[in-house]
């Protein structure tokens, strides 16, 4: 049997200590991008992969500038779509963190569109991205903690710490 050659974030940690806790708007994001129609299916509708695909691009840049290191995205949670995104509109994307571990990041991204002509903005979807950061040798690494500021800073951290319990119970860990 062939073994894989990929790094088990999980498994292997990295013997780097974490800097200092840092501030969620240290590292927010919030990207834009024209949907154009090689973004689109014959409905004009932006498929939904294209989407993820801008979203886990945002959550890795809001993830990397936490950890000032590279990471890697291990799972996509909660993933929903409430509407279409057409052709010709502005997706805009705001990635946030929720919750840190030892090694891990999950980062909440929010997904509107905007009609740049009337200026209409709708909420598309949301999803959380879970990322390992990595050290010199692809080892999982410590990532610095999260200063929490607000309520709903505290809030979210609590249900970022739900998610990912259940997220181990499932793994068996």
């Amino acid at each position: 049997m062939a073994q894989s050659s990929q790094p088990r974030y999980a498994a292997r940690v990295s013997e780097t200590s974490a800097p200092l806790s840092k501030r969620v708007s240290d590292s927010r994001v919030t990207l834009h991008q024209l949907m154009l129609p090689a973004d689109a299916n014959a409905l004009g509708n932006v498929h939904g992969g294209v989407i993820l695909k801008a979203a886990d691009e945002a959550a890795a840049i809001c993830a990397m500038r936490h950890a000032r290191r590279p990471c890697v995205t291990v799972a996509i949670d909660s993933v929903s779509f409430h509407s279409p995104v057409h052709v010709g509109e502005l997706l805009a994307l705001t990635a946030a963190l929720t919750f840190v571990g030892r090694t891990s990041i999950e980062v909440r991204v929010q997904v509107h569109a905007e009609n740049p002509i009337s200026g209409i903005i709708t909420h598309t979807n949301s999803a959380y991205f879970v990322f390992v950061a990595l050290d010199e040798q692809g080892l999982a690494a410590p990532v610095p903690g999260l200063l929490l500021e607000t309520d709903e800073e505290r809030a979210a951290f609590e249900d970022g710490r739900a998610r990912q319990a259940e997220r181990l119970r499932r793994a068996g860990r």
